[in-house]
């Protein structure tokens, strides 16, 4: 028997905002436990909960970005239940009227294109952190993520499969980024998911019993624990045991899920109107400013660099896989106009470095205007590619500038054909039984010539002028 895998995902985002949802405080991460609390997000009472106005305009444009309705009259609700890293005892967040519904974003997998549609968008606070001490077996409550700003992208559940959840995510990834609406890093906590997830038999409209995996926070753990659940599910529709509505968590280590609690209905949450926040007025004025505060989307720049700039597809789809490599792009092309120059180094030279120093993507920080004069350096012929390289690594370490160092370290190639010329003459003369090889017929011989040449230069020269002075003294075969 055939099953289907039907799933929903509600994808938490924490807001690129400066301070809170509801007070003063750092929103920033990696500050010592308890560092950013105040009275107001410790959960202490009758300190008044003062809403972040540029939370508000980032979900809009959250909305804007998957084409959701903007509700224009949003309210915010305490959704009640008692957890030790909750201080209120309850959380604000947005139940009645959420700030978008009605979305819908494009994703792309092996079996084509599918629209996706999004129930809601809402803002609502983040708890803050349980710390599990395991050598005294107590647990303490880091408050800093305390009213850190959320929102919550709620889809239908239109998913069948872990690569289609895998492509949301990634689209969802993308659009906010490039927005500048959050950094969406899982490994920060900033992009959460937790997953709805039933099976049932292949052509039935009846949905089976759900259940919903926790915080997920990596794609890769997204997809195997959907794997996971989904043989789970229809093991037991398969033995005809009982399946209940739960929410489980997924063990990364042990590669399974296990159960954490029955799953609530909106009832056990006892939502009511928070009525110490106003209703927040939302006119058209406001969302056509936003609208066109939007930065390029990786799509549109994407389109720019393929049709407009002559880059590579396979190129264009790494510089817009990231919003860290986009930016440095951009950057870079202000002080060298060779977008195809600096793609090349981005992708071939800048990433390299970044992966040998275990660095991803978002880790490289790199002064631009020091990049482009040494794409500039090479492609002059001022020095050769190999000293470039290391001048590279000089300018994410050091922060050197490339024109100067060169000059003070005499790096500049040899353009003197004299010179190379009597570097040649001098390797024939040491490597007679090579380039006797060579001329008969070993023509990897020629590449260990050029090399012996270039190591007497010291590197400086061109390995163009190199070749061609070579082929002139012992012919090219």
């Amino acid at each position: 028997m055939k099953y289907e895998t039907v799933m929903g995902l509600e994808v938490h985002l924490e807001l690129s905002t400066e301070s809170k949802l509801f007070c003063g405080c750092s929103a920033k991460f990696g500050a010592a436990a308890n560092e950013n609390i105040c009275p107001a997000c410790a959960g202490m009472p009758g300190m008044p909960a003062l809403l972040n106005k540029k939370a508000v305009e980032l979900a809009i444009a959250a909305g804007l970005m998957t084409n959701c309705e903007i509700t224009r009259s949003i309210t915010f609700d305490k959704k009640n239940y008692f957890y030790p890293d909750l201080p209120n005892a309850y959380q604000i967040t947005q139940f009645f009227s959420p700030v978008c519904t009605n979305g819908w974003v494009e994703i792309e997998t092996k079996d084509g294109k599918k629209r996706i549609s999004i129930k809601q968008i809402h803002i609502e606070e983040d708890a803050g952190k349980l710390m599990h001490d395991s050598r005294t077996g107590a647990s303490l409550v880091d408050f800093n993520r305390t009213s850190v700003p959320l929102t919550e992208i709620v889809s239908n559940p239109d998913f069948r499969s872990s690569e289609e959840v895998i492509a949301y995510l990634g689209k969802l990834k993308s659009l906010f980024t490039f927005a500048g609406i959050s950094d969406c890093k899982m490994q920060e906590g900033s992009m959460r998911c937790d997953v709805n997830i039933s099976v049932r038999k292949e052509g039935s409209s009846h949905l089976g019993t759900r259940t919903e995996i926790k915080n997920l926070n990596s794609f890769k753990a997204i997809s195997a624990a959907i794997d996971y659940e989904t043989e789970r599910h229809i093991e037991a529709l398969e033995s005809e045991e009982l399946l209940v509505q739960e929410t489980r968590r997924w063990d990364d280590n042990k590669k399974m899920t296990f159960s954490m609690r029955g799953k609530e209905d909106a009832l056990d949450y006892r939502y009511f109107p928070n009525p110490e926040i106003l209703p927040v007025e939302i006119d058209d004025d406001w969302i056509e400013a936003i609208r066109k505060s939007l930065p390029e989307t990786a799509q549109n720049k994407y389109l720019r660099l393929t049709e407009g700039l002559g880059v590579s597809v396979y190129d264009s789809k790494i510089i817009t896989g990231s919003k860290r490599l986009s930016d440095i792009f951009d950057e870079t092309v202000k002080y060298i106009n060779k977008p195809k120059e600096i793609v090349n180094w981005i992708i071939v030279e800048l990433l390299a470095i970044a992966t040998g120093g275990n660095k991803g993507e978002d880790d490289i920080y790199i002064d631009c205007k020091k990049f482009a004069k040494l794409i500039e350096l090479v492609d002059n012929n001022t020095i050769n590619r190999g000293t470039g390289k290391k001048l590279l690594a000089l300018i994410l370490e050091e922060n050197i500038d490339p024109a100067l160092y060169v000059n003070e370290n005499k790096l500049g190639m040899v353009s003197d054909t004299g010179i190379i010329t009597e570097a040649v003459d001098a390797v024939i003369s040491e490597n007679k039984e090579s380039v006797d090889d060579y001329k008969n017929g070993n023509k990897k011989v020629f590449a260990f010539l050029v090399g012996r040449v270039m190591k007497k230069l010291e590197g400086k020269a061109d390995p163009k002028e190199i070749n061609r002075v070579l082929n002139e003294k012992i012919g090219v075969i």
